[in-house]
């Protein structure tokens, strides 16, 4: 009794220093491990540390969630790519800033019929410059499925707090005849770039503001679950950019103001690595957020950044309602923009000079469908007559 009670105050440790660490994350579970979530979810402050927990037990889940059908639903090839794919899940999910983990588990165990293979699971889990993968293999016929469950469970808890940099004195109840593999990569900050231009990880933050700064109704910007986005390739950056985002919180009432530059152009050769890094260090002096996407089109930035407010310009939000740009299909247009609206996103339209006249959003016919996506900024609050094209001119550039 004394032993299980120390386990018991061990395992509870654990879990209230990972709820007390800043890291959240996204978990996928198929085959078992599934005491990890009872155990994490019992202990108050759970909602500190999971973003969303999924069990893909069946093949098509498995086939959705990583985007393939895998050589084998058991494996690390699996497990690797559930982590990424979890990993990417949390970015949409946390606020910017917060670290992230993608924790993924794939197993094989004891069922009521005799197994002809091994007993084995696979971890995996992913952060911004780690992949770590552990491939375990059980003694076979040693332990009841139960005890297969609780044995998987504490390894998958003793990833996540390892990911969480908690430290984990949790007994894993191994075998000395069980085997156990582990291996990770390490990457810095052009091969994560380099990741996010080849579409293994979605988007990545590369400056966050100063935490004692607010917002313009007095709350920490770190608070906000809710993203203020204005993209832009930002060549270069000017006052102009600014001001926009600066009006546009404002008007929106509370919410985390970002910068957003995607590295691949629908219509020009993505970014370079070392273009990427020039973009972003205009944005220093200011300690804003910069995030780095790999999405040129709304509809794809609308579901890495759900519940969003985009603040575009009039001339942006003049093309974003023109059939023209989807291949002149009217209805394809609308079924796009719906799936936007449909993700919570709106757009904060600032008024824009084009080829000399000064248009905003009531120059702009918005189909009925789709107007209450669209709010005005209007001129009195924003109007500066600059582009980043004018100045490139004025430069040579």
């Amino acid at each position: 009794m004394a032993d299980m009670n120390s386990s018991f105050t061990i395992l509870r440790s654990t879990i209230e220093a990972i709820h007390s660490s800043p890291t959240q994350a996204v978990i996928y579970l198929a085959g078992g491990a599934s005491h990890a979530l009872g155990w994490l979810t019992s202990v108050p402050g759970a909602s500190n540390t999971v973003l969303e927990a999924v069990v893909p037990y069946s093949r098509m889940s498995m086939i959705q969630l990583i985007g393939k059908v895998p050589n084998q639903f058991v494996s690390p090839r699996t497990a690797q790519n559930l982590a990424i794919a979890a990993y990417n899940r949390a970015l949409r999910l946390s606020r910017p800033g917060v670290p992230v983990v993608g924790v993924a588990f794939t197993g094989s165990l004891a069922t009521t019929m005799p197994k002809l293979g091994d007993h084995r699971f696979h971890l995996s889990t992913r952060t911004s410059d780690q992949l770590w993968i552990s491939d375990v293999t059980l003694s076979k016929g040693l332990r009841t499925r139960e005890e297969e469950e609780v044995v998987s469970s504490q390894h998958l808890l003793k990833a996540i707090a390892t990911a969480c940099k908690v430290p984990v004195l949790l007994p894993l109840g191994s075998s000395e005849t069980d085997l156990s593999v582990e291996s990770e990569e390490l990457y810095d900050e052009d091969e994560e770039l380099a990741q996010l231009l080849a579409g293994q990880i979605d988007f990545k933050i590369l400056q966050v503001i100063k935490e004692e700064e607010y917002d313009f109704a007095g709350k920490h910007y770190q608070n906000e679950e809710r993203k203020i986005v204005l993209p832009g390739s930002f060549n270069p950056l000017h006052n102009g950019h600014l001001k926009l985002l600066e009006v546009a919180s404002g008007m929106c009432g509370g919410g985390y103001p970002c910068f957003e530059i995607s590295a691949v152009n629908a219509d020009k050769p993505p970014l370079t690595i070392p273009q990427i890094k020039e973009r972003v260090q205009q944005f220093e002096k200011d300690g804003k957020t910069v995030i780095i996407s790999n999405q040129p089109f709304f509809y794809k930035k609308a579901e890495l950044f759900p519940g969003s407010a985009f603040v575009i310009g009039a001339d942006t939000a003049s093309r974003l309602v023109n059939p023209k740009y989807y291949d002149g299909n009217y209805n394809r247009m609308i079924e796009l923009l719906l799936g936007c609206k449909k993700t919570g996103c709106t757009f904060l339209v600032g008024g824009r000079n084009v080829d000399g006249v000064f248009e905003v959003l009531d120059d702009i016919e918005i189909p009925n469908a789709l107007k209450g996506m669209f709010i005005q900024i209007p001129a009195k609050r924003f109007r500066v007559d600059i582009s980043s094209t004018q100045i490139r001119r004025s430069l040579n550039m």
